[in-house]
């Protein structure tokens, strides 16, 4: 799972990354000076791994991870190559999902590329650039499909009933992720590999006194988060430097800085499940009182057993007769898979089974 941090200069991108990694990445005043994408992995917070871990006494516990890209600053004229815009656009094709960073600081040392704190304006200015990129590609695509459809080829005219509309749909200013489609075109979005069809997380990057003293953060954006979340997008606030400040400090002094400022713990955590969420992911835990590990998985939600399989190894999802499945709450009262069949907590599930958020499992396959 990759998470690609996006936004304009200087919004506090590699300072949110610098939060979620503790990297030390470089985090400068002024547009334009970081070229290079930031590269961290995280792990996913879940409390339920280490309880498991605990009650099991496995050798180890081994959590989910995301790998976050702090991808550089994009700005008007991205899509012509402007700034750094061919840096940016490269990088963001590759990742799963994207945290959209969002200035909601006042800062006079760090340079704002458009002199005032306005949101929604920053985020139209981003979306702009990455519809016209990706209208860019559905445009040539379509250039070449309709001359084979003009020629008779049947699998060219039905591609061009999907290329159409999501050409009207780009050119009308929306994200490609907006458009309605039918099942059987799937494949070619996924082909095409769109930008504006990865799920967004903004994240409100506030300053220290916002997050302090209880008050909504939120508040004075109101109507920005109405916006995001009437179009089905998630929004959450982070005061980065702060948290990025706390990140450099062991456990003990960060939580007495914390009591100090009146700033929640948790910010942080809470981001990496925001992401974890706007995914549609799910966690499937393996482990049992012999094994040598307790491990967490990530899994698309609707995914099955057989699939679930195939995220530990390819010959178990080859080879998959039937699994194990223990609800972890169960699992940790019983201590072992044994002693929750003899309770009557474990269930035999077959490749269908579509896998619970929270369940243990125990694949049977063939070698």
């Amino acid at each position: 799972m990759k998470i690609g941090i996006v936004g304009l200069p200087n919004v506090g991108k590699t300072t949110v990354f610098n939060a979620l990694t503790n990297a030390g990445a470089a985090a400068t005043a002024y547009a334009f000076t970081s070229a290079d994408a930031n590269v961290g992995v995280v792990p996913v917070p879940d409390e339920r791994l280490w309880r498991l871990h605990e009650r099991l006494e496995t050798p180890q516990a081994v959590p989910a991870t995301m790998e976050i890209v702090d991808i550089p600053g994009l700005a008007d004229g991205a899509s012509r190559g402007e700034g750094l815009g061919n840096a940016f656009l490269a990088a963001i094709r590759g990742v799963d999902a994207v945290v959209h960073v969002v200035r909601a600081f006042e800062n006079p040392d760090v340079a704002h590329v458009r002199d005032e704190i306005d949101p929604l304006a920053d985020v139209e200015l981003v979306e702009t650039e990455l519809v016209l990129s990706d209208f860019d590609i559905v445009e040539r695509r379509a250039a070449k499909t309709v001359k084979a459809a003009r020629a008779g080829d049947q699998a060219a005219r039905k591609e061009m009933e999907t290329l159409e509309p999501l050409l009207a749909t780009l050119q009308e200013g929306r994200s490609a992720r907006f458009m309605p489609r039918e099942k059987e075109s799937e494949p070619l979005f996924r082909e095409l590999a769109l930008v504006t069809e990865r799920p967004v997380l903004f994240v409100l990057n506030v300053g220290d006194e916002a997050a302090a003293g209880g008050a909504d953060p939120t508040a004075p954006y109101a109507g920005f988060v109405a916006w995001a979340r009437e179009r089905g997008d998630s929004v959450i606030t982070l005061p980065a430097r702060l948290e990025a400040d706390l990140a450099e400090l062991d456990q003990a002094e960060a939580a007495d800085f914390r009591a100090e400022l009146g700033v929640p713990a948790g910010g942080v955590d809470e981001l990496i499940r925001a992401c974890y969420d706007v995914l549609g992911y799910i966690t499937f835990f393996t482990g049992d009182h012999k094994s040598s590990e307790t491990r967490a998985w990530q899994l698309a939600r609707g995914s099955t057993a057989r699939e679930a399989a195939g995220r530990i190894h390819s010959d178990i999802q080859r080879g998959f007769v039937r699994a194990e499945v223990v609800p972890i709450e169960a699992l940790i009262e019983t201590g072992s898979f044994h002693a929750a069949k003899e309770r009557g907590m474990l269930r035999v599930e077959g490749k269908l089974y579509v896998v619970q958020d929270g369940d243990v499992m125990n694949f049977r396959h063939t070698a």
